[in-house]
């Protein structure tokens, strides 16, 4: 296979963007099977998370936590109501607001989930703390990046 003039910057295995992609890839296909114990999908358990930290948030307030568009919240949210995890209810004071409420079943989830997170340190191979310093250092890339947007 003939190679062009190689520009470094250039290279695959040279840019952040990608070894953020593929690890976000694999992490995914890592919490796949856990989550499935559960019945839900990876965006679907970003959402539990949220509204075991905060039952009765609104659909705004969950959307500014995951840094995604209210709209595209909806249909999964429909599916964790279908799935008796949450109630959607309007508000009385703003139709317009829809309040997230969870259910016996979506609070007894929670139990359930508590071993992920173990599962996903000894997936990693990596010790608490350089996770957590990882973390940290992603969270500021990702706020930098924020206010490039």
């Amino acid at each position: 296979m003939a190679t062009q003039d190689s520009c470094a910057e250039l290279l695959l295995d040279n840019q952040l963007c990608f070894a953020l992609y593929s690890t976000s890839l694999l992490m995914t296909k890592v919490y796949k099977p856990l989550l499935q114990a559960l019945g839900l999908t990876y965006p679907q358990y970003l959402a539990m998370m949220v509204l075991w930290e905060g039952d009765g948030i609104t659909v705004g307030e969950i959307s500014a936590r995951l840094l995604t568009d209210p709209g595209s919240l909806t249909p999964l949210l429909k599916r964790l109501e279908a799935e008796g995890l949450l109630k959607r209810v309007r508000s009385s004071a703003d139709e317009r607001v829809v309040q997230l409420h969870l259910t016996d079943k979506g609070r007894a989830l929670r139990e359930q989930a508590k071993a992920i997170p173990s599962c996903i340190v000894r997936a990693s191979q990596q010790s608490v703390e350089a996770l957590s310093a990882l973390k940290e250092e992603l969270v500021s890339l990702r706020d930098s990046l924020q206010q490039a947007v």
